[in-house]
Protein backbone atom coordinates (compact mmCIF):
# COMPACT_ATOMS: atom_id res chain seq x y z
CA UNK A 1 0.00 0.00 0.00
CA UNK A 2 0.93 3.36 -0.19
CA UNK A 3 1.69 6.52 2.24
CA UNK A 4 -1.29 7.72 1.65
CA UNK A 5 -3.49 5.29 2.65
CA UNK A 6 -7.62 6.41 2.64
CA UNK A 7 -10.01 4.77 4.03
CA UNK A 8 -11.32 2.69 0.60
CA UNK A 9 -7.84 1.48 1.03
CA UNK A 10 -8.17 -0.37 4.51
CA UNK A 11 -11.63 -1.38 3.86
CA UNK A 12 -10.41 -3.23 0.15
CA UNK A 13 -7.66 -4.93 2.18
CA UNK A 14 -9.60 -6.17 4.86
CA UNK A 15 -12.69 -7.27 2.76
CA UNK A 16 -15.18 -4.90 4.37
CA UNK A 17 -17.36 -1.69 3.54
CA UNK A 18 -15.83 1.96 4.18
CA UNK A 19 -19.06 2.50 6.47
CA UNK A 20 -17.75 -1.16 8.39
CA UNK A 21 -14.27 0.61 9.00
CA UNK A 22 -15.03 3.68 9.94
CA UNK A 23 -17.48 2.34 12.46
CA UNK A 24 -14.48 -0.02 14.15
CA UNK A 25 -12.38 3.63 14.25
CA UNK A 26 -15.02 5.10 15.66
CA UNK A 27 -15.64 2.53 18.78
CA UNK A 28 -19.40 1.61 17.38
CA UNK A 29 -20.93 -1.13 19.32
CA UNK A 30 -23.09 -1.79 16.16
CA UNK A 31 -20.05 -3.68 15.11
CA UNK A 32 -19.13 -7.05 16.24
CA UNK A 33 -15.90 -7.30 17.99
CA UNK A 34 -13.87 -9.88 16.11
CA UNK A 35 -14.18 -7.21 12.95
CA UNK A 36 -13.64 -4.74 14.73
CA UNK A 37 -10.54 -6.56 16.10
CA UNK A 38 -9.69 -7.27 12.37
CA UNK A 39 -9.98 -3.74 11.06
CA UNK A 40 -8.05 -1.89 13.94
CA UNK A 41 -5.17 -4.19 13.33
CA UNK A 42 -4.95 -3.51 9.91
CA UNK A 43 -5.43 -0.03 11.07
CA UNK A 44 -2.21 0.06 13.38
CA UNK A 45 -0.39 -2.28 10.70
CA UNK A 46 -0.25 0.63 8.69
CA UNK A 47 -0.53 3.50 10.64
CA UNK A 48 -3.34 4.82 9.13
CA UNK A 49 -4.22 8.12 10.23
CA UNK A 50 -8.03 8.66 9.88
CA UNK A 51 -8.88 11.85 7.68
CA UNK A 52 -9.35 14.06 10.75
CA UNK A 53 -11.62 17.25 8.98
CA UNK A 54 -14.35 14.28 7.98
CA UNK A 55 -14.37 12.68 11.51
CA UNK A 56 -14.83 16.04 13.25
CA UNK A 57 -17.75 16.56 10.39
CA UNK A 58 -19.53 14.28 11.79
CA UNK A 59 -19.15 14.25 15.49
CA UNK A 60 -20.53 18.10 14.59
CA UNK A 61 -23.24 17.16 12.78
CA UNK A 62 -24.49 14.77 15.24
CA UNK A 63 -24.42 17.22 18.09
CA UNK A 64 -26.07 19.99 15.74
CA UNK A 65 -29.41 21.64 16.13
CA UNK A 66 -31.63 22.58 13.61
CA UNK A 67 -33.57 26.07 12.89
CA UNK A 68 -36.11 25.60 10.53
CA UNK A 69 -37.10 28.74 9.18
CA UNK A 70 -40.52 29.40 6.81
CA UNK A 71 -40.24 33.02 5.70
CA UNK A 72 -37.66 33.69 3.76
CA UNK A 73 -37.31 37.47 4.20
CA UNK A 74 -39.23 37.64 7.51
CA UNK A 75 -36.65 40.28 9.36
CA UNK A 76 -38.46 39.55 12.46
CA UNK A 77 -37.28 35.69 12.05
CA UNK A 78 -33.75 36.65 10.84
CA UNK A 79 -33.39 39.63 14.48
CA UNK A 80 -33.91 36.05 16.42
CA UNK A 81 -31.36 33.64 14.75
CA UNK A 82 -28.50 35.58 16.86
CA UNK A 83 -30.47 34.14 19.85
CA UNK A 84 -30.90 31.26 19.39
CA UNK A 85 -27.23 30.73 17.75
CA UNK A 86 -25.77 32.21 21.41
CA UNK A 87 -27.86 29.58 24.15
CA UNK A 88 -27.35 26.80 21.48
CA UNK A 89 -23.86 27.25 21.66
CA UNK A 90 -23.96 27.72 25.46
CA UNK A 91 -25.12 24.36 25.69
CA UNK A 92 -23.06 22.74 23.89
CA UNK A 93 -25.06 22.71 20.16
CA UNK A 94 -23.80 23.65 16.83
CA UNK A 95 -26.67 25.52 15.10
CA UNK A 96 -27.76 25.53 11.70
CA UNK A 97 -30.29 27.37 9.73
CA UNK A 98 -32.59 25.62 6.83
CA UNK A 99 -34.77 28.21 5.14
CA UNK A 100 -37.82 26.78 3.55
CA UNK A 101 -39.67 28.57 1.00
CA UNK A 102 -44.38 28.67 1.08
CA UNK A 103 -43.96 25.45 -1.75
CA UNK A 104 -42.07 23.16 0.51
CA UNK A 105 -43.65 20.52 2.66
CA UNK A 106 -41.75 21.51 6.16
CA UNK A 107 -42.28 18.43 7.74
CA UNK A 108 -41.09 16.33 4.97
CA UNK A 109 -38.00 18.88 5.27
CA UNK A 110 -37.02 18.45 8.83
CA UNK A 111 -37.65 14.80 8.45
CA UNK A 112 -35.17 14.55 5.46
CA UNK A 113 -32.65 16.73 7.21
CA UNK A 114 -32.63 15.01 10.88
CA UNK A 115 -31.58 12.02 8.90
CA UNK A 116 -29.37 13.78 7.05
CA UNK A 117 -27.31 15.60 9.08
CA UNK A 118 -27.85 13.38 12.44
CA UNK A 119 -29.41 16.35 14.16
CA UNK A 120 -30.35 16.29 17.84
CA UNK A 121 -33.02 18.53 17.94
CA UNK A 122 -35.15 20.59 15.30
CA UNK A 123 -36.91 24.26 16.60
CA UNK A 124 -39.33 25.35 13.61
CA UNK A 125 -39.84 28.85 13.20
CA UNK A 126 -42.57 30.48 11.56
CA UNK A 127 -45.00 28.84 8.87
CA UNK A 128 -48.00 26.66 9.57
CA UNK A 129 -49.15 23.17 10.97
CA UNK A 130 -52.55 22.11 11.37
CA UNK A 131 -51.93 18.94 13.06
CA UNK A 132 -47.75 18.34 14.04
CA UNK A 133 -48.47 15.88 16.24
CA UNK A 134 -49.39 13.77 12.77
CA UNK A 135 -47.04 15.89 10.68
CA UNK A 136 -44.34 15.44 12.44
CA UNK A 137 -44.97 11.32 13.35
CA UNK A 138 -41.84 10.26 11.74
CA UNK A 139 -39.41 12.95 13.30
CA UNK A 140 -37.07 11.01 15.23
CA UNK A 141 -35.44 13.62 17.16
CA UNK A 142 -37.12 16.42 19.45
CA UNK A 143 -39.10 19.25 18.46
CA UNK A 144 -40.77 22.84 19.62
CA UNK A 145 -42.23 25.10 17.59
CA UNK A 146 -41.51 28.81 17.49
CA UNK A 147 -44.37 31.56 16.64
CA UNK A 148 -45.88 28.17 14.38
CA UNK A 149 -49.34 29.04 13.52
CA UNK A 150 -52.28 26.71 13.68
CA UNK A 151 -55.84 26.90 12.34
CA UNK A 152 -57.94 29.16 14.30
CA UNK A 153 -60.21 26.56 14.21
CA UNK A 154 -58.19 24.05 16.07
CA UNK A 155 -57.32 23.63 19.35
CA UNK A 156 -54.06 24.79 20.35
CA UNK A 157 -51.56 21.56 19.63
CA UNK A 158 -50.18 19.38 22.84
CA UNK A 159 -46.92 19.37 21.48
CA UNK A 160 -44.03 21.65 23.02
CA UNK A 161 -44.85 25.13 22.00
CA UNK A 162 -43.96 28.77 22.03
CA UNK A 163 -46.52 31.56 20.68
CA UNK A 164 -48.37 34.71 21.36
CA UNK A 165 -51.76 34.65 21.06
CA UNK A 166 -52.50 36.43 17.95
CA UNK A 167 -56.08 37.63 17.95
CA UNK A 168 -55.89 38.78 21.68
CA UNK A 169 -52.58 40.98 20.47
CA UNK A 170 -54.39 42.42 17.50
CA UNK A 171 -57.24 43.60 19.47
CA UNK A 172 -55.20 45.35 21.85
CA UNK A 173 -53.84 47.31 18.50
CA UNK A 174 -57.12 47.87 17.30
CA UNK A 175 -58.53 49.18 20.94
CA UNK A 176 -55.45 51.52 21.00
CA UNK A 177 -56.51 53.45 18.03
CA UNK A 178 -60.49 53.19 19.11
CA UNK A 179 -58.81 54.67 22.65
CA UNK A 180 -57.01 57.87 20.02
CA UNK A 181 -60.52 58.24 18.74
CA UNK A 182 -60.25 56.29 15.39
CA UNK A 183 -63.31 54.60 14.24
CA UNK A 184 -63.03 54.05 10.70
CA UNK A 185 -59.79 51.55 10.71
CA UNK A 186 -58.48 49.98 7.96
CA UNK A 187 -56.43 46.72 7.83
CA UNK A 188 -54.07 44.78 6.12
CA UNK A 189 -54.28 41.09 7.05
CA UNK A 190 -53.28 37.62 5.60
CA UNK A 191 -54.52 36.05 2.13
CA UNK A 192 -58.03 35.40 2.31
CA UNK A 193 -58.14 32.31 3.08
CA UNK A 194 -55.35 31.96 5.66
CA UNK A 195 -56.56 30.39 8.74
CA UNK A 196 -53.75 30.95 11.02
CA UNK A 197 -51.83 34.05 11.86
CA UNK A 198 -53.78 36.31 9.15
CA UNK A 199 -57.40 34.58 9.97
CA UNK A 200 -56.55 35.12 13.76
CA UNK A 201 -55.28 38.69 14.01
CA UNK A 202 -58.08 39.57 11.54
CA UNK A 203 -60.44 37.62 14.20
CA UNK A 204 -58.79 40.26 16.69
CA UNK A 205 -59.59 43.37 14.72
CA UNK A 206 -63.20 42.26 14.48
CA UNK A 207 -62.80 41.73 18.23
CA UNK A 208 -61.81 44.90 19.07
CA UNK A 209 -64.25 46.36 16.51
CA UNK A 210 -67.04 44.45 18.26
CA UNK A 211 -66.35 45.29 21.82
CA UNK A 212 -66.66 48.96 20.92
CA UNK A 213 -69.76 48.74 18.92
CA UNK A 214 -68.39 49.73 15.76
CA UNK A 215 -70.03 48.34 12.50
CA UNK A 216 -67.42 45.40 10.95
CA UNK A 217 -66.78 46.96 6.93
CA UNK A 218 -65.43 44.55 4.72
CA UNK A 219 -64.55 47.27 2.47
CA UNK A 220 -61.74 48.10 5.68
CA UNK A 221 -59.94 44.80 5.18
CA UNK A 222 -57.15 44.63 2.26
CA UNK A 223 -55.73 41.24 2.20
CA UNK A 224 -52.46 40.49 0.82
CA UNK A 225 -51.61 39.95 -2.71
CA UNK A 226 -51.42 35.96 -3.73
CA UNK A 227 -49.00 37.16 -6.56
CA UNK A 228 -46.74 38.65 -4.05
CA UNK A 229 -44.66 37.42 -1.35
CA UNK A 230 -46.93 37.60 2.02
CA UNK A 231 -45.20 39.99 4.62
CA UNK A 232 -42.95 42.10 2.70
CA UNK A 233 -42.85 45.88 1.65
CA UNK A 234 -44.12 45.37 -1.90
CA UNK A 235 -47.26 43.30 -0.44
CA UNK A 236 -48.12 46.24 1.91
CA UNK A 237 -47.74 48.70 -0.56
CA UNK A 238 -49.95 47.13 -3.09
CA UNK A 239 -52.35 46.57 -0.50
CA UNK A 240 -52.33 49.79 1.07
CA UNK A 241 -53.00 51.73 -2.13
CA UNK A 242 -55.93 49.57 -3.08
CA UNK A 243 -57.50 50.56 0.37
CA UNK A 244 -56.46 54.33 -0.04
CA UNK A 245 -58.53 54.19 -3.79
CA UNK A 246 -61.50 52.41 -2.43
CA UNK A 247 -62.66 54.40 1.10
CA UNK A 248 -61.55 56.51 3.45
CA UNK A 249 -60.31 55.70 6.71
CA UNK A 250 -58.16 57.19 9.36
CA UNK A 251 -55.96 54.58 11.05
CA UNK A 252 -54.45 51.28 9.18
CA UNK A 253 -53.87 48.40 11.12
CA UNK A 254 -51.17 46.20 9.51
CA UNK A 255 -50.41 42.77 11.05
CA UNK A 256 -46.90 43.25 10.14
CA UNK A 257 -43.99 45.59 10.71
CA UNK A 258 -42.57 44.96 6.89
CA UNK A 259 -45.86 45.43 5.37
CA UNK A 260 -46.40 48.38 7.21
CA UNK A 261 -43.59 50.29 6.16
CA UNK A 262 -44.49 49.41 2.74
CA UNK A 263 -47.74 51.03 3.39
CA UNK A 264 -46.09 54.08 4.30
CA UNK A 265 -45.07 54.35 0.45
CA UNK A 266 -48.44 54.14 -0.50
CA UNK A 267 -49.77 56.50 1.90
CA UNK A 268 -46.89 59.25 1.15
CA UNK A 269 -47.82 58.49 -2.67
CA UNK A 270 -51.47 59.66 -2.29
CA UNK A 271 -50.26 62.89 -0.67
CA UNK A 272 -51.00 62.28 3.30
CA UNK A 273 -49.01 61.68 6.04
CA UNK A 274 -48.35 59.15 8.13
CA UNK A 275 -49.73 60.56 11.81
CA UNK A 276 -50.73 63.53 10.44
CA UNK A 277 -53.44 62.37 8.34
CA UNK A 278 -53.22 58.57 8.66
CA UNK A 279 -52.48 57.03 11.85
CA UNK A 280 -50.46 53.12 11.53
CA UNK A 281 -49.85 50.45 13.97
CA UNK A 282 -48.01 47.39 12.91
CA UNK A 283 -46.69 44.12 14.58
CA UNK A 284 -43.76 42.43 15.68
CA UNK A 285 -41.45 45.50 17.06
CA UNK A 286 -38.38 45.11 13.99
CA UNK A 287 -35.99 47.31 15.04
CA UNK A 288 -36.84 49.05 11.58
CA UNK A 289 -39.52 50.17 13.00
CA UNK A 290 -37.55 52.92 15.20
CA UNK A 291 -35.70 54.53 12.20
CA UNK A 292 -39.13 55.00 9.67
CA UNK A 293 -40.30 58.61 9.51
CA UNK A 294 -42.78 59.01 11.61
CA UNK A 295 -41.23 55.81 13.74
CA UNK A 296 -43.33 53.10 13.88
CA UNK A 297 -46.01 52.42 16.70
CA UNK A 298 -46.08 48.58 16.76
CA UNK A 299 -47.13 45.46 18.75
CA UNK A 300 -43.40 44.48 20.07
CA UNK A 301 -43.43 40.76 20.50
CA UNK A 302 -41.08 39.04 23.27
CA UNK A 303 -38.57 37.50 21.10
CA UNK A 304 -35.75 37.44 23.91
CA UNK A 305 -38.40 35.50 25.90
CA UNK A 306 -39.54 33.20 22.99
CA UNK A 307 -35.76 32.55 21.51
CA UNK A 308 -34.94 31.40 25.30
CA UNK A 309 -37.97 29.30 26.42
CA UNK A 310 -38.06 27.50 23.04
CA UNK A 311 -34.08 26.48 24.02
CA UNK A 312 -34.79 25.72 27.11
CA UNK A 313 -37.96 23.25 26.17
CA UNK A 314 -35.84 21.92 23.20
CA UNK A 315 -33.06 21.03 26.20
CA UNK A 316 -35.42 19.33 28.65
CA UNK A 317 -36.60 17.16 25.53
CA UNK A 318 -33.25 16.03 24.80
CA UNK A 319 -32.50 15.39 27.70
CA UNK A 320 -35.85 12.63 28.18
CA UNK A 321 -38.17 14.83 29.32
CA UNK A 322 -41.36 13.93 27.03
CA UNK A 323 -43.84 16.09 28.95
CA UNK A 324 -45.17 18.63 26.18
CA UNK A 325 -45.34 22.26 26.55
CA UNK A 326 -47.29 25.12 25.38
CA UNK A 327 -45.81 28.56 26.47
CA UNK A 328 -47.95 31.27 25.16
CA UNK A 329 -46.63 35.09 25.82
CA UNK A 330 -47.97 38.61 26.05
CA UNK A 331 -46.59 41.12 23.44
CA UNK A 332 -46.87 45.05 24.62
CA UNK A 333 -47.60 48.04 22.51
CA UNK A 334 -44.82 49.82 21.95
CA UNK A 335 -45.87 53.26 21.63
CA UNK A 336 -43.45 55.65 18.97
CA UNK A 337 -44.83 58.51 16.65
CA UNK A 338 -47.20 57.14 13.97
CA UNK A 339 -50.43 57.31 15.85
CA UNK A 340 -52.28 60.29 16.86
CA UNK A 341 -55.43 61.18 18.46
CA UNK A 342 -58.58 62.88 16.91
CA UNK A 343 -61.65 63.91 18.38
CA UNK A 344 -64.64 62.07 17.84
Amino acid sequence: MSDQLTIKDIAKYCGVGVSTVSRAINDDPGISPKTKERVLKVVKKFHYIPNNSARNLKIQESNTIALIVRGLNNIFFQSMFDGFQTLLYKNGYDFLIHLVDENTAVSRSAIELAKEKRLKGVIFLGGQMEDPAVELDQLDVPYVLCTVAHSMYTPMPNVNLVAIDDAAESCKAVKYLIEKGHRRIAIITGHKDDRAVGGQRLSGYKRALAEAGIAYDEDLVGYMEEDIPEFTTENGYAVARKLLARTDFTALFCISDITAIGAYKAISEAGLNVADDLSVVGFDGIDLGRFTIPSLTTISQPKDKMVKSSVDLLMKAINGDDTPRQLVYSASLLERESVKAIER
